[in-house]
């Protein structure tokens, strides 16, 4: 069992404060650097795009799990990311100034969205998010002189400081740091009044009025803020892709988003990252799935849709608190053996917010 023996104030603003933690992260992170010696091309591609879906589904934690806010329309920043990061390259913007004015414009886009969509919540702001989707997909068929339209727009090679990103290794690394540092980000801001605020919005708006908390600006910095790491996947996504056209940005994909973020577990930037990296295997999984199923079931379309909604279905039925929920509890077993029970996590009645004063 681990107990806790501060003997500086300092200590409890370590973001790593056992040895063990340190020990396994530490080793985590030799494994992703030591990756490219190990894995192919296409291992090092499909690595790169779980990275990719990381960042964008840490963006979405951001503003669902810290602050409550629902949104089915994130597909529509990650489009502006990429597509302003293409365009920003074919005018000869640099990779390194190119991604971050991606991830920026995908901002400004979700404060434009966040301003009109504080005045609903719910089940309404997910409409609101969804017809944004809609709209930006079809933006992106017509505006021919800027998206290519439905021909496609080609994603330049990236280069950096004049080294070419554009191959499997290179690229992987320039992933791999960009995911680091949104990570480490989130977590300081997290650990910070902001992120306190925004989890106090999102437990209770009345409490956070009372403390002085502006909620409503805090939810559209939440949407800004989310919005634009969402951009800055969609700009790596750009490269993933080599060639944009609307259809890869579609509604699927911020179902897919969500279905990250609510089975790694709500409210948690580690249950983000499992989350992606499931939804990430799941296709890899269905294919392997359609070669021992009968052909009958094999061939009927659908197949992988059918197996995400029954993974969501079960996590909402026996694991509320996803992924990361799982991952605590085993944790603690192996912490607290043979002194664990199974009280500990009792799961207790949850109320929606508008059951609360019934």
């Amino acid at each position: 069992m681990r107990f806790d023996y501060l003997t500086s104030y300092r200590q409890d603003f370590a973001l790593l404060r056992h040895p063990a933690d340190r020990a396994a992260y530490g080793m985590l992170a030799a494994a992703l650097l030591a990756a490219p010696m190990v894995v192919s091309a296409y291992g090092l591609g499909e690595l790169s795009y779980v990275l990719i879906l990381c960042i964008a589904a840490m963006g979405l934690m951001v503003l669902t799990g810290f602050t409550g806010q629902v949104s089915l329309g994130h597909a529509s920043f990650v489009a502006i990311g990429a597509y302003g990061h293409a365009y920003a390259l074919s005018q000869g913007v640099p990779f390194i100034l190119s991604l971050p004015l991606a991830a920026g414009l995908a901002a400004l886009a979700g404060l434009a969205v966040g301003v009109p969509a504080i005045r609903v919540s719910g089940l309404y702001l997910a409409m609101v998010t969804l017809a944004f989707a809609i709209v930006v997909e079809q933006l992106a068929g017509m505006w021919r002189a800027v998206t290519g339209g439905y021909m496609g727009l080609a994603v330049p090679p990236p280069e950096l400081f004049g080294l070419p990103l554009g191959g499997a290794t290179g690229f992987y690394y320039a992933c791999l740091a960009v995911t680091a540092m949104v990570l480490i980000g989130l977590v300081n801001l997290m650990r910070s009044g902001i992120g306190r605020a925004f989890r106090g919005v999102r437990d209770s708006e009345a409490a956070a009025h009372a403390l002085g908390i502006r909620v409503r600006a805090v939810r559209i910095a939440a949407f800004g803020l989310s919005a634009g790491i969402t951009g800055l996947a969609g700009g790596l996504m750009a490269h993933h892709l080599g060639y944009l056209t609307p259809d890869a940005f579609s509604l699927v994909l911020s179902l897919d988003l969500v279905l990250m973020v609510v089975i790694g577990g709500l409210g948690s930037l580690r249950g983000a990252i499992l989350g992606a990296v499931l939804i990430s295997m799941l296709p890899n999984a269905v294919a392997a799935l359609k070669a021992i199923l009968p052909d009958s079931l094999a061939r009927q379309s659908g197949l992988e849709l059918f197996v995400s909604g029954l993974i969501l279905v079960l996590f909402v039925l026996f694991e509320p608190q996803g992924l990361n929920g799982r991952w605590l509890k085993l944790r603690l077993l192996v912490e607290t053996f043979p002194l664990y029970r199974r009280d500990t996590f009792r799961r207790q009645k949850s109320y929606m917010r508008s059951e609360r004063n019934r």
